[in-house]
């Protein structure tokens, strides 16, 4: 059930944050699918823990709920996950000069996700991984058969 529109509301309280889904910046993902911004500046399967991470290195305010996006077919805990980020002061004026708008920081997340050495990691050990895998096929000496 959504809320009606309070102005007593502050940009300080957590209802008024923005919402981040990973789905949002997913490159998998078309817009018709929920992907907000152009797949250039998106990544391949983010969880909402590396978009936290990101966030939080650059000073924002951040909240994490379980909640699941609603085009999300999956109900898997790798899917589950929305940030709430708090985008202007109380004065209305950003809280981050550089980030002024909800499109700003998705583009950032997006870019900056990649970077991370938990991806980089990811990366070059599924390189390596396939390597070994033709060496294990082979049969070696061992009890024999009972």
């Amino acid at each position: 059930m959504a809320l009606a529109w309070n102005e007593s509301k502050k940009h300080s309280d957590r209802e008024r944050w923005i919402c981040i889904y990973p789905v949002y910046i997913n490159s998998k993902r078309t817009l018709a699918k929920g992907r907000k911004i152009a797949k250039e500046k998106c990544v391949e399967n983010p969880t909402h823990q590396e978009i936290r991470d990101v966030l939080v290195a650059v000073g924002f305010n951040v909240g994490v709920e379980s909640k699941l996006h609603p085009r999300e077919r999956s109900k898997e805990l790798l899917y589950r996950g929305r940030i709430r980020v708090q985008l202007k002061n109380d004065d209305g004026t950003p809280v981050k000069p550089e980030f002024p708008t909800r499109d700003s920081v998705l583009a950032y997340v997006g870019t900056t996700i990649p970077k991370l050495k938990s991806r980089q990691g990811k990366q070059s050990t599924g390189e390596q991984s396939s390597q070994p895998s033709s060496s294990s096929t082979k049969k070696g000496k061992g009890k024999g058969r009972r």
